[in-house]
């Protein structure tokens, strides 16, 4: 089959780096464009076109930002943002921007990492941001667009996150009353939520929001 280009943004993170297995392993993609700001060291380099860019001046790269499906894994925190002004710049408006580009490209399929509980009217600056930002990608002209809303992610990360550390021992031990309409707020693995990324976007179309226990199902199936 490989005959697909994915495009990826966030390839070096939780679930980015699970994001890539995937994709190396599916035998759609012939080719895996990571746009990244430093080297990285896959494994599957025959299929990875790395490309180092200044995500400051993303404009710069508009004619690179071309395939078949648009992946976008970014995100980061406050304590590493420095200021909520500047997280709303790298959780919203990059995403918004590099989305913008690709549907300029004719990419038709983009699947994108937001957050259980995103809500662009939230008093919480976190899911406010990730709200907003829904709320952009939705004007854009995709035959596919997939909203992923994890909750807590499982997993080891590159770095620490005190926050979240706590919040993964609080699941970990609440996850097996969690049933129901509760059973989203479990826990999710990244390879996981990464699985179901890729099953998802070769499997739907139109706009679908998928929050945690979706993403589970999917990735089980």
């Amino acid at each position: 089959m490989n005959t697909k280009t994915a495009i990826v943004f966030g390839a070096t993170g939780l679930i980015g780096k699970a994001l890539i297995e995937e994709l190396c392993r599916s035998d759609r993609y012939a080719m895996i464009k990571i746009f990244v700001r430093s080297k990285t060291n896959f494994a599957c380099k025959e299929k990875i076109k790395e490309i180092i860019i200044d995500f400051n001046l993303l404009k710069k790269y508009s004619e690179m930002i071309t395939g078949d499906e648009l992946f976008i894994c970014l995100g980061t925190t406050i304590k590493k943002a420095g200021s909520v002004s500047r997280m709303e710049e790298i959780d919203r408006d990059l995403p918004f921007e590099i989305a913008s580009i690709a549907s300029g490209n004719s990419v038709k399929r983009l699947a994108i990492i937001s957050s259980l509980g995103a809500d662009p009217g939230s008093s919480n600056y976190y899911l406010r941001i990730k709200g907003e930002m829904e709320r952009g990608l939705m004007k854009l002209k995709f035959t596919t667009l997939l909203i992923l809303r994890p909750s807590i992610l499982l997993g080891d990360r590159t770095e620490r996150r005190t926050g979240e550390d706590i919040g993964k021992i609080f699941v970990m031990i609440i996850g097996i009353f969690l049933v129901g309409k509760l059973s989203k707020y479990r826990g999710i693995k990244g390879k996981s939520v990464a699985r179901a990324m890729v099953k998802a976007i070769n499997s739907k179309t139109g706009i679908a929001v998928l929050e945690s226990d979706m993403l589970q199902q999917i990735s089980i199936d």
